[in-house]
């Protein structure tokens, strides 16, 4: 019997997701968090076939959660759903461990192509996903600025792009305040900028948010 895991502050979502997998995985067991802390700890105390996980949920990220699932079970396949654009989050997410990117329009016809794929093994890429790789051979040294960003680093940019102040963002990550003014402080450095507000516009100009 297969086991999935899905992770989505959204009901609805999850539900929807449930319904939808349900339908090919028929008696599959399929259970369902709501936020990052909730997944890490299903994840070690069972046994999971497959992860499906939102890339933004309440408190650590989905990036951050899939950073430590990936280095404590390295052979879990974790799909990321995202309503961010493939080309801003994919090869981030796809370095970081994950097994696939897939956009949550795109769910309906793709995600359960995507869970057969990596229950297989293999990775689930888009072509357009398999183009910006290609791409990103050639271009490694024309990046965004965001892009030259530790995983943490730009945690921290989206937080404080979303008006989170450095405390709140500390106790979010579980770090230490001078900690994360310490990568507040690379963030505006790489990106050049001096002020929380630039970090914002830039944010929205570049759908990071």
């Amino acid at each position: 019997m297969i086991r999935i895991l899905i992770a989505d502050d959204h009901a609805i979502v999850r539900k929807g997701l449930k319904q939808l997998l349900l339908e090919s995985f028929v008696g599959a067991d399929i259970e369902e968090v709501g936020d990052a802390e909730s997944l890490i700890k299903k994840i070690i105390t069972g046994h999971w076939d497959v992860v499906i996980s939102d890339l933004s949920m309440p408190g650590r990220s989905g990036l951050d959660a899939l950073h430590q699932i990936h280095q404590q079970f390295p052979k879990l396949p974790v799909l990321i759903l995202s309503v961010h654009p493939e080309e801003q989050y994919a090869l981030r997410i796809l370095k970081a461990g994950a097994a696939g990117y897939l956009n949550k329009d795109l769910a309906p016809e793709e995600l359960v192509k995507a869970v057969h794929k990596v229950l297989q093994g293999r990775k689930y890429i888009t072509p357009s996903i398999a183009e910006k790789l290609a791409s990103a051979l050639d271009q490694d040294n024309d990046k965004m600025p965001h892009e030259n960003l530790s995983d943490r680093e730009f945690d921290v940019l989206k937080l404080l792009a979303n008006g989170k102040s450095v405390s709140e963002i500390a106790e979010m990550l579980s770090l230490g305040v001078t900690t994360i003014s310490t990568y507040r402080s690379r963030v505006m450095e790489k990106m050049n900028m001096r002020t929380n507000a630039e970090l914002t516009r830039y944010s929205i100009e570049n759908n990071l948010l």
